[in-house]
C-alpha cells in the first residue's frame, strides 16, 4: 500500500474513533463565503456561478474559506465540490470534468487541513462533499445509472485528492440518494479504500423531503446501503429539525449528524438573510447532542466562521448521549415506512405489480401505461393487500 493511501486509511480510522468517542464539528456554508470574495467572470472561466471552477482557477479563494473555518477550531472541512455531479456540471456543458474538479477541490482542502494539523497539533479531516444536483430521477429527469456512474467519478476524484470521508448531502429524492451512495461505494471498492460514508438528507418545512418522503422512509431505504452515519442538513434551521432527529435517535442503528441553516431565510431588499445568531445555533447544537446523541455537527446555509466558533466552544467536552435505538422492521415506499406488524391473522402482500409475475403489468410498464400499472396496485389494495 502506498504511503499516501496508508495515511488516508489511518486518518479515516481516527475519524471513526472520534465519531464514537466525542462530538466532531464540521464547517459551515461554502457558497456564500466564496461569493463574498466577489470572484470575477474571468475567475469563473465564463461559467458564472460555477463555484467548482474556482478549484482550478482560483484555489487561493477556496483555500481562504477552508482556513477561516479551521482557524475557529472545526475538526472537519467540506470540499468545494457540492456541484461536481452529472446534473449540475452538465448545465455548464462540463460534465466531463467531474473527476478533475472533484480531485482539485479535495486537494485544496487536504492541503489546508494538513497545514492546520501541523500548526496546531489538532487532527483535521476532509469531508468530500457530494451534492444532489438539479435533476430528480424519480421524476424522470435523468436515469439512475447515469447518475450513479457520474457519482462514482465524483467520489473517485475526492478520494484521489485526499478526502477522509464522503458526505452525500442535501438529498431530496431517495432514488438520487441511492445513486450517489452506490456510486460512492463503487468508488471505494474500485480504489480499495475504506473511509466513512455519511448521508445527510434534507427535510423541507412541509415535514418531508422534496418529493414527499418522510424521515422514516429515508432511514429504512438508506441505512441498509452500508452508510456509516445518517443525518439532516439544509432547508431549515435547527428548530424545524428536532422531531426528525428524534425519530432517527429512536430508530437508527448508526451515528447521527445535523447541519442546519442559520434559521429560515428572510427575504430582504439585499437578498436572503438568515436570522439565527451564532449563540442560538451553538445552543441548539449542544441541546441536540444531549437529547439525540449526535456525533457530527456543523452548519449549512447562512452559517459563518463565527457560528462555528461558538458551536466548537459549546460542544467542546460533550460526548454523544447514549442511545438505545429500537429499529422497527419494515419496508419503505417513496413516501413512508411501513412496519412489518400484523394486526390480523395474516399479512397479505400484493404481488401482481411485478414484471416477472404478471404479463399484464409487464406489458403496461413496457408501453408506459403508468395509470394502468397504478390501477393494478389499487385493485390489490382494495382486495386487502
Amino acid at each position: 500500500m502506498s504511503d499516501r493511501k496508508n495515511e488516508q486509511k489511518n486518518r479515516a480510522a481516527a475519524l471513526r474513533e472520534a465519531f464514537a468517542a466525542r462530538v466532531v464539528v464540521s464547517d459551515g456554508a461554502m457558497g456564500t463565503m466564496l461569493q463574498a470574495q466577489d470572484p470575477t467572470l474571468e475567475d469563473f472561466q465564463q461559467l458564472e456561478g460555477c463555484n467548482e471552477i474556482l478549484n482550478v482557477s482560483r484555489p487561493d479563494i477556496v483555500r481562504s474559506v477552508h482556513d477561516a473555518y479551521l482557524a475557529v477550531g472545526t475538526d472537519c472541512i467540506g470540499t468545494n465540490t457540492f456541484n461536481c455531479n452529472f446534473a449540475a456540471l452538465g448545465e455548464y456543458d462540463i460534465a466531463h470534468r467531474i473527476f478533475e474538479l472533484s480531485e482539485a477541490g479535495a486537494r485544496i482542502a487536504r492541503e489546508a487541513a494538513d497545514a492546520s494539523t501541523r500548526n496546531t497539533g489538532q487532527q483535521r479531516w476532509v469531508l468530500g462533499s457530494m451534492g444532489p444536483g438539479t435533476k430528480l430521477p424519480t421524476l424522470g429527469h435523468v436515469d439512475y445509472a447515469t447518475l450513479r456512474d457520474a457519482y462514482q467519478q465524483n467520489a473517485e476524484g475526492l478520494l484521489a485528492g485526499g478526502a477522509d470521508a464522503l458526505i452525500v448531502e442535501t438529498t431530496q429524492d431517495l432514488l438520487q440518494t441511492k445513486s450517489s451512495i452506490i456510486g460512492a461505494r463503487r468508488a471505494l471498492d474500485a480504489l480499495g479504500i475504506d473511509v466513512p460514508l455519511v448521508c445527510s438528507v434534507t427535510v423541507e418545512t412541509t415535514g418531508t423531503m422534496l418529493l414527499g418522503s418522510e424521515i422514516g422512509a429515508a432511514l429504512t431505504a438508506l441505512e441498509p446501503l452500508g452508510i456509516d452515519m445518517i443525518g439532516l442538513n439544509c432547508a431549515t434551521g435547527p428548530a424545524e429539525m428536532s422531531e426528525h432527529l428524534r425519530h432517527l435517535a429512536r430508530h437508527a442503528r448508526i451515528p447521527l449528524s445535523c447541519m442546519p441553516n442559520a434559521g429560515l431565510p428572510v427575504l430582504t431588499k439585499d437578498g436572503a438573510h438568515y436570522p439565527l445568531s451564532p449563540s442560538e445555533l451553538a445552543d441548539a447544537q449542544a441541546e441536540f447532542v444531549r437529547d439525540y446523541g449526535l456525533s457530527l455537527v456543523g452548519g449549512c446555509c447562512g452559517t459563518t466562521p463565527e457560528h462555528l466558533r461558538q458551536v466548537v466552544e459549546r460542544v467542546r467536552g460533550l460526548t454523544p448521549s447514549a442511545r438505545e435505538p429500537r429499529p422497527e422492521p419494515g419496508a419503505s415506499s417513496l413516501y413512508s415506512h411501513v412496519p412489518f406488524r400484523q394486526d390480523t391473522s395474516y399479512l397479505a402482500i400484493g404481488e401482481r405489480t411485478n414484471a416477472n409475475g404478471s404479463k399484464k403489468f409487464r406489458e403496461a410498464m413496457l408501453e408506459g401505461r403508468w395509470d394502468d400499472c397504478v390501477e393494478m396496485a389499487r385493485d390489490q389494495i382494495r382486495e386487502g393487500a
